[in-house]
């Protein structure tokens, strides 16, 4: 089971811990020694590993790219989907696509308050594909 496919049920915008069941994947794997490699099938989403201990981090996070990247600008002429279509774009460009955590005795080597995440960029609930490789 070196490659698989795992779906995350959208959600508004923001960013939703994904690391439990990439755990499950590198755990189901075999795996004792390597690298899991992820990557988003998307562009106006991104992945990132980042605190999940206090939300208070994500959320100061999702305030700070918001102010940077703001809806409605003027200058965006790719605006079919709405008000939030380029900005995600941009937000995604900004961040990442794609992930490396290396994999010790079995497990994803994070730290103590890292978690995985995939953070959405729209508002509208969409379904996002993220491709899973384990390598040894």
């Amino acid at each position: 089971m070196p490659v698989q496919k795992i779906t995350v049920q959208g959600a508004s915008q923001g960013m939703r811990e994904i690391t439990a069941r990439i755990a499950r994947v590198v755990t189901d794997s075999g795996v004792q020694e390597g690298l899991c490699t992820l990557f988003l099938q998307h562009t106006s989403a991104s992945l990132t590993i980042q605190e999940n201990a206090d939300p208070s981090a994500r959320r100061d996070l999702e305030t700070w790219l918001n102010r940077l990247v703001p809806e409605n600008d003027p200058l965006f002429t790719h605006t079919a989907e709405g008000p939030d279509d380029m900005p995600s774009h941009i937000k995604a460009a900004l961040t990442a696509t794609s992930l490396s955590i290396p994999i010790l005795e079995g497990r994803l080597v994070l730290g103590t308050w890292q978690g995985i995440f995939l953070w959405e960029h729209r508002h509208h609930r969409s379904e996002r594909r993220i491709v899973v490789h384990i390598g040894a």
